[in-house]
């Protein structure tokens, strides 16, 4: 049972509680479970515990907060940083004159905060109403509509890299292509939405890649975009669910847009918690598999591992899968062009986009054809047809 004392001092004997914890358990998440509390939470204490001079083994949290009485630092880092290092001058006296703080974002508590607000808006969405169920399938298919780096939100003038792109343009696209992919695949029972990120040009309101900080050219508000993400998706989700029985959806882990994957997995695994039909993979893991009968299916971004690695990490990750199964295909994206490779484990296959290219790739000379596929696998022989689909069809 949580202990909550609603802004009231919390008593000695609790922090000292919440550091025997700590210390016994080694991390805030395991502290947390037990103490029935959040991160957040068990980091406040441990701070108001070192700033009381409890002493306790694990005495570098104090000083990770910014708390080290023996080495001058008194004063507290405030959430959600925690501190990265200190230059102190001293007088010929040895006191401190000058002290210089540096520090950094606490990246656990900022994904626990993250998580927390995701949790706390998806308790408002509305469930989605269950769409009727198709009468004639075939239970022996699965179609794998596979979309990745569609890039919602990017802009491209069509004088500058050969097509135009935005927004508009971009759900039209998508909205389309499933019409026709969907239309011209077979009456599959089952389909998995292997959506393999970068659906987002941008992460946030600013227009840059979340790790490298590259300038992107961005085609509206980030608001905008997400509204149009949401509405879109939702779109396509009830089109499959109209021509399949069971939909299984993977939202991948990335490079332009890893935090919205997050909430992208999470909001839409509670849209869709009451319509029994549908499945959402909620792993934050970069690497994804689906098993249908004889076949395992892999998923991965192609930001971590290369059409020429990833097969090995597939099968250690997931190696009962792989052992159960006859057929295994993998499937990636990032690179926005066509590689195929086989192994002795599986088939890799990097995709194409159907987005135009930004005004980076379009200087840089990467030049690709435009597409999209959905896969037919069957569940006892494996890859039985696909459907491609092309930029230039969608017109």
């Amino acid at each position: 049972m949580s202990e909550r004392y609603d802004g009231r001092p919390v008593p000695r004997e609790v922090l000292l509680r919440t550091v025997e914890a700590f210390a016994r358990l080694g991390s805030l998440r395991a502290a947390a479970r037990e103490l029935g509390l959040d991160k957040n939470a068990v980091a406040k204490r441990l701070r108001r515990a070192a700033e009381q001079g409890i002493s306790t083994p694990e005495q570098q949290i104090a000083t990770l907060h910014g708390i080290n009485p023996e080495h001058d630092l008194t004063h507290p880092v405030p959430a959600p940083l925690v501190l990265k290092g200190t230059s102190t001058l001293y007088d010929a006296d040895g006191k401190p004159r000058m002290q210089w703080v540096k520090t950094r974002v606490d990246q656990e508590m900022v994904e626990a905060a993250m998580r927390a607000a995701v949790e706390a808006m998806a308790e408002d969405i509305p469930r989605a109403e269950p769409v009727p169920s198709p009468s004639h399938v075939n239970e022996k298919l699965c179609n794998c509509y596979v979309i990745t780096d569609f890039h919602l939100g990017a802009l491209s003038w069509k004088e500058e890299t050969g097509a135009d792109w935005d927004l508009k343009i971009a759900e039209r696209a998508l909205v389309r292509w499933f019409e026709q992919a969907i239309a011209q695949s077979p009456n599959a029972e089952t389909a998995v939405f292997a959506q393999l990120s970068d659906l987002m040009h941008a992460d946030g309101i600013e227009a840059l890649t979340p790790a490298s900080k590259n300038l992107l050219d961005v085609d509206s508000r980030f608001a905008k975009v997400v509204r149009t993400v949401i509405r879109v998706l939702r779109q396509v989700i009830d089109m499959m669910l109209a021509k399949h029985r069971r939909l299984h959806i993977i939202m991948a882990d990335a490079n332009h847009d890893p935090v919205s994957q997050i909430w992208l997995r999470e909001w839409f695994g509670v849209l869709y918690e009451n319509e029994p039909r549908v499945t959402v993979d909620r792993s934050p893991s970069p690497y994804n598999a689906f098993e249908f009968g004889n076949v395992a299916l892999y998923f991965h971004h192609g930001h971590k591992r290369k059409v020429s690695n990833v097969a090995e990490v597939f099968v250690a990750q997931f190696r009962e899968m792989f052992g159960r199964t006859k057929y295994a295909y993998a499937h990636t994206g990032h690179l926005h062009s066509i590689d195929v490779k086989e192994n002795n484990l599986m088939v890799v296959e990097q995709h194409r986009t159907l987005a135009a290219p930004d005004a980076y790739a379009a200087r840089g000379g990467w030049q690709s054809g435009r597409d999209a596929q959905c896969i037919t696998y069957h569940t006892e022989y494996g890859e039985v047809s696909r459907v491609r689909v092309s930029a230039d069809m969608l017109k």
